[in-house]
């Protein structure tokens, strides 16, 4: 069964349905056994075998089939639930698209109004990029794997960053920054300039 839909880049395709060959492969050992052991119920029951016997055999191909039904049953529901959830996976990468987009123009203003306000606060090169990443969420091991360098040079550097802009710290980095570009009340505190 082909599918037309385009799944989402980094999606890969193998991995969106569960495997039918395993699916089929189980279907036919369950017809299989039921229909063997179906055959032995035809010449037992020809051959005169007791109806206790009979009862059980019936019983087992009874169970295959139970089984068959349970395997397809499962099969078509994860298929389904895969489905949904590459449509949901393709809704939501289409929507961080539109907004990376509609974005990108406020994203390049936020970025030149850092860097000016970096400029003014007198960063280095190698602060302004600590700075940088810090603001993006990196821990200081994160940034001094990345840069190269030990965690105790990052965290002289971080504590001359938040000294050249009146900065108690981490959190006031990050809210100098974000405070005005997020709904709610405003206030002054320190280093705002």
């Amino acid at each position: 069964m082909s599918d037309s839909r385009r799944l989402p880049a980094g999606f890969p395709s193998d991995d969106r349905r569960p495997d039918r060959r395993l699916v089929l492969a189980g279907t036919v050992l369950l017809v299989a056994i039921g229909g063997l052991i179906g055959a032995d119920v035809w010449a037992d029951a020809r051959a005169g075998s007791s109806v206790g016997h009979l009862a059980v055999e019936l019983f087992v191909v009874f169970l295959a089939s139970v089984g068959v039904t349970v395997l397809w049953t499962l099969y078509l529901r994860g298929r389904r639930r895969n489905d949904d959830l590459a449509a949901e996976l393709a809704r939501a990468n289409d929507a961080a698209t539109r907004w990376r987009e509609e974005a990108q123009e406020h994203v390049a203003g936020v970025s030149a109004a850092i860097d000016r306000q970096f400029e003014r606060w007198g960063l280095t090169p190698a602060e302004r990029e600590i700075a940088l990443l810090l603001l993006k969420g990196l821990s200081l091991k994160e940034v001094a794997e990345l840069r190269g360098t030990t965690e105790r040079t990052v965290r002289q550097q971080s504590l001359a960053i938040y000294r050249k802009g009146e900065l108690a710290g981490r959190a006031e980095l990050s809210a100098f920054f974000l405070e005005d570009l997020l709904a709610g009340p405003t206030h002054a505190g320190p280093g705002r300039s």
